[in-house]
């Protein structure tokens, strides 16, 4: 019986191509640096008056209540003209949105830094959180241009939400070194280099881009967000100070509900939306909107009261306060890291209640807070 012969001819002992990941060219580099660079420092400038509230209110002669709208006039400002401004981008490019609010960043941190009462130092504040409003979706937009849909952009995004989750702790860690060692009002001034260097390479170094057919702007629908969130983030300000039950919180509460309430009429027969109806209904946006608001009102409240306690009542220096507040900070960026398998393994809606939980007993571990300092 012959014994049979294997058929090799069609077999190619030579290894196929390697399959390589792309690689950011140089110009890539530079404009993503230019843009993470960016988003990092207006993340920094989130928290990093936090930790000088105590000093800045004796410099300048802030009430106890008043120390809180330092963060609040920013966060107003921020909050309730992002939706308006990433709009304002598709009219009149994102390009020039990203620049313009570059520089009315880094013109306001100099009014800010050279205040010398309340009233110039919240107007300062105020026009931060309208340079936050423009350059955090101009930038967002700007970024996805650049880099074509795959791995790169993947990489690029990726980066983004890092630096932005590590911008809460380098703001509160670099406000308490910059106030111990220099002043709190270099607090301001950092940002100044930074906005002035953006300003000058972004037109000549980063590719502008607009959607293909030019939108119209829903006025009515932007009047009823922006009034609403105001009035939104001003009542959630205002419970914190003196109470729900006060007739100004509920008054500002129901308002801005009633706002929202009408911004989503609107936009049901609006021709040019601001957002699509059908977004706003996905339960996907409205469990991750819901559990925001409820963090962020929680965690603002938080590092308020923190500060005045471990300064006024602990005796602990901006630096120290700022190193405990890098504590918050690791933790918002280990639970950014955990919370996308967490989501993939349990669903939006389980992963959404397991973190409210966790943020819930933490919360509640500080009502045994004293004044010795050893919990």
């Amino acid at each position: 019986m012959p014994t049979p012969r294997t058929d090799t001819s069609t077999v190619d002992p030579t290894p196929g191509p390697l399959l390589t990941a792309p690689r950011m060219s140089g110009h890539q580099k530079l404009v993503l640096a230019l843009l993470l660079g960016s988003q990092f420092m207006i993340a920094v400038d989130f928290s990093i008056l936090n930790v000088a509230l105590p000093v800045v209110g004796e410099g300048l002669g802030f009430s106890l209540a008043g120390l809180q709208w330092i963060a609040t006039s920013f966060a107003l400002a921020a909050a309730g003209f992002t939706l308006l401004f990433g709009r304002v981008a598709d009219l009149v490019g994102r390009k020039n949105l990203f620049v313009g609010g570059m520089a009315v960043l880094g013109l306001s941190s100099v009014l800010g830094g050279l205040a010398t009462s309340p009233e110039v130092l919240l107007t300062a504040r105020v026009l931060q959180g309208l340079a936050t409003a423009a350059v955090t979706p101009a930038g967002l937009a700007l970024l996805t241009t650049a880099f074509k849909e795959g791995p790169l952009r993947e990489r690029a995004l990726g980066l983004n939400g890092a630096l932005m989750s590590a911008g809460f702790t380098a703001g509160a860690i670099l406000g308490g070194l910059l106030t111990d060692l220099l002043s709190w009002r270099w607090a301001f001034f950092i940002n100044v280099p930074v906005a002035a260097l953006v300003v000058m390479l972004a037109p000549s170094v980063i590719t502008d881009s607009r959607p293909e057919k030019r939108p119209k702007l829903d006025v009515p629908g932007a009047v009823a967000v922006t009034g609403g969130l105001l009035l939104l983030v001003l009542g959630l300000t205002r419970a914190g100070e003196t109470g729900w039950t006060r007739p100004a919180t509920l008054a500002a509460l129901a308002a801005g509900a009633v706002l929202l309430a009408a911004f989503v009429r609107i936009e049901q027969r609006a021709a040019a939306p601001l957002v699509p109806i059908p977004v706003l209904k996905r339960r996907s946006v409205v469990w991750g909107n819901t559990a925001g608001l409820i963090a962020f009102a929680t965690e603002t409240s938080l590092v308020f009261l923190l500060t005045l306690y471990l300064q006024e009542v602990l005796g602990h220096s901006a630096l120290a306060t700022g190193l405990a507040f890098g504590v918050l900070g690791a933790g918002t960026v280990v639970g950014g890291v955990l919370g996308g398998r967490a989501v993939g393994r349990f669903g939006n809606r389980r992963a959404i209640v397991l973190g409210g939980a966790v943020q819930a007993a933490a919360t509640l571990s500080l009502v045994a807070l004293g004044t010795s300092g050893a919990w």
